[in-house]
């Protein structure tokens, strides 16, 4: 592997973690509502997809007919995951968001008829058991789990739309596809959302950023790495997301770094680990 393949696994996953640190700081200074920052999160990352499509194939072709449920899912994922992180820690939403994830990814392996050997039944367990370790009530960690069932939903339809691209020839074209019929999505739910709009400049530019560079950059950077790297590489690069967000939490949120988190972190991340190395 070379320097410029390990210089832009980093930068994605930067983008990736820094998406979780953007949605929690927007929300901290109650400087926009979790529906506007989805809307100019998605709004922003489909000019950006727009942009780098036209510059690729010098055209725009796109279908009404294809590509809707893959697009309801991006739209599911964005809003559960922006409404989740006006009361998880930045680190913590990242965590749940990426195990239920791979958990998801995982089960509909296992629903498709791939073999499940006891070393892949024992990371699953594993994994499941630090994700309930995580949500289990206690006096000394506080935590919501309406918004943490809110992430666990945006991991789902994460999950779903990572394996219906699986099989897309095109991921620049099929991205922006479904960024800008994930608008229409938004556009539909909007009357449920209106009375609570709150946006200021703060706000936008801070969904800017989240859309425009490390949402839509991050996805075309993703997309160009993954023919470059194993599939067991690539499932076991996408954990390093998490410790990144926890990480950057703690040093630009001041977000706390409790024991039950570090526990229940390293012990997902072993069950998926151990999933993966399965043969």
């Amino acid at each position: 592997m070379n320097f410029k393949i390990i210089t832009l696994i980093l930068i994605t996953l930067f983008f990736f973690a820094s998406s979780s640190i953007l949605a929690r700081a927007a929300f901290i200074s109650d400087s926009i509502d979790a529906y506007s920052f989805t809307f100019f999160r998605l709004f922003f990352g489909t000019l950006t997809l727009l942009f780098i499509l036209y510059f690729k194939e010098r055209k725009l072709n796109f279908t009404i007919k294809k590509n809707w449920d893959s697009s309801f899912m991006l739209f599911l994922y964005a809003i559960c995951f922006s409404y989740a992180y006006i009361n998880l820690d930045a680190g913590l939403g990242a965590l749940i968001l990426f195990a239920v994830v791979q958990i998801t990814i995982i089960i509909a392996s296992v629903l498709r008829k791939e073999k499940l050997n006891s070393t892949k039944f024992l990371g699953i367990i594993i994994s499941f058991s630090g994700l309930v370790y995580l949500l289990y009530p206690s006096a000394q960690f506080e935590l919501s789990l309406y918004h943490s069932f809110l992430m666990a939903i945006a991991g789902i339809a994460w999950g779903v739309y990572t394996i219906l691209g699986k099989n897309s020839s095109n991921a620049t074209l099929h991205t922006t596809d479904n960024f800008i019929k994930s608008l229409v999505f938004l556009g539909l739910f909007f009357i449920f959302f209106a009375k609570d709009i709150n946006i200021s400049t703060y706000g936008v530019i801070l969904a800017f950023i989240s859309g425009g560079v490390t949402s839509s950059i991050g996805y075309i950077l993703w997309y160009y790495l993954l023919p470059r790297l194993q599939v067991m590489t690539s499932g076991i690069l996408q954990l390093l997301i998490p410790p990144i967000a926890i990480f950057l939490g703690v040093i630009f949120l001041h977000e706390e770094l409790t024991l039950k988190l570090i526990l229940s972190t390293i012990t997902i991340l072993v069950g998926i680990v151990i999933y993966l190395r399965s043969k």
